[in-house]
C-alpha cells in the first residue's frame, strides 16, 4: 500500500527527467514552484541514463521516463510500489532544417522512398537508451533499409539535441520524439511518422524510494495531472494521460 508523507513547502525536490519533457517542465515549472513554495533540480537524460543513475545509488525525488522503464523500477525497489502514474506520451516525428524541402512520409513507402534518398539522417543513438532512436533503428530494420542508410546514419548520444544538429546544417533529416522536435529553433516539423510505423510513447512518472521529499514529489505528480496543466503539455508535443502505469509490454 502506498504511504506517502506529506509535502513541506520549501521542499527541494530533485528530479531525474527524460528530455522529451524538458520544455514542457521549463514552462510549467515555475508555475508549480510559485504554488507550492517548493524548488525543483532537475537532471535531464535518456530513460537508459536516469535508469543507470537510479539503479547506480544516485539519490532523487521523482523519476520521469518511459512508463515501462518505470514498472521495471518499481519491480526493482527503485521506485516507490503504487507511487507510478502516467502523465503524457509523444510520438516520433521527422523534421528539416527551415527552408528545405519537406520529404513525403505520408505513406510507409513514401517514407521508405525519402530516407532512402536523403543525404543523411540523425537520430539519437539506441545505445544510449534513446526510445526513439531504439524505436527508429526497428522502423529501419522493419522498411528493410538498415544496411542501406547505415552509412549516411548519424547517431547522436549523451542526450545531444537531433533537432539542433540539423539546424546546423549537419544532417538533412531529424528524427525524435515529436515534443524534443517542435522547439527547436531552426527547423521545420515536418510530421509523425505514418501509419503503423509510429508509435505513441508513455511517459511516467515515479516516487524514489531513496528520497527524502517523497511527499513534496507526489505534490509535483498531482500538478503535472492537474487540468490547468494538461493545455500546456499539449502544447509542447505532449498527450495529456492520467491512469496508472499500464503492465509491461512482453
Amino acid at each position: 500500500m502506498l504511504t506517502i508523507p506529506s509535502a513541506m513547502t520549501g521542499s527541494e525536490i530533485k528530479v531525474l527527467c527524460t528530455h522529451a519533457f524538458h520544455t514542457a517542465i521549463t514552462q510549467v515549472g515555475p508555475e508549480f514552484e510559485k504554488q507550492t513554495g517548493n524548488k525543483l533540480t532537475i537532471t535531464y537524460g535518456t530513460t537508459g541514463d536516469l535508469v543507470k543513475r537510479l539503479t547506480g545509488g544516485e539519490t532523487a525525488d521523482l523519476v520521469i521516463a518511459t512508463a515501462p522503464a518505470v514498472q521495471n523500477m518499481v519491480k526493482s525497489g527503485k521506485v516507490v510500489e503504487g507511487s507510478n502514474r502516467s502523465i503524457a506520451a509523444t510520438g516520433i516525428g521527422i523534421a528539416v532544417r527551415v527552408g528545405a524541402p519537406k520529404p513525403d512520409i505520408s505513406t510507409v513507402e513514401a517514407l521508405k522512398n525519402s530516407l532512402l534518398a536523403a543525404k543523411s539522417i540523425a537520430y539519437s543513438d539506441p545505445a544510449d537508451g534513446a526510445a526513439s532512436g531504439i524505436h527508429f533503428a526497428k522502423v529501419l530494420q522493419r522498411l528493410g533499409i538498415a544496411d542501406q542508410v547505415k552509412s549516411k546514419s548519424k547517431l547522436i548520444g549523451g542526450g545531444g539535441d537531433v533537432g539542433e544538429f540539423v539546424a546546423r546544417g549537419e544532417a538533412e533529416i531529424a528524427v525524435r520524439m515529436t515534443s524534443e522536435l517542435l522547439p527547436v529553433p531552426g527547423i521545420t516539423y515536418v510530421g509523425p511518422l505514418p501509419g503503423e510505423l509510429q508509435d505513441m510513447i508513455v511517459f511516467a512518472a515515479g516516487i524514489c524510494v531513496n528520497g527524502p521529499q517523497q511527499g513534496a514529489a507526489k505534490s509535483l505528480i498531482d500538478f503535472l495531472l492537474s487540468p490547468g496543466v494538461e493545455p500546456k503539455l499539449k502544447a509542447t508535443g505532449l498527450e495529456p494521460v492520467s491512469r496508472t502505469v499500464p503492465a509491461v509490454k512482453k
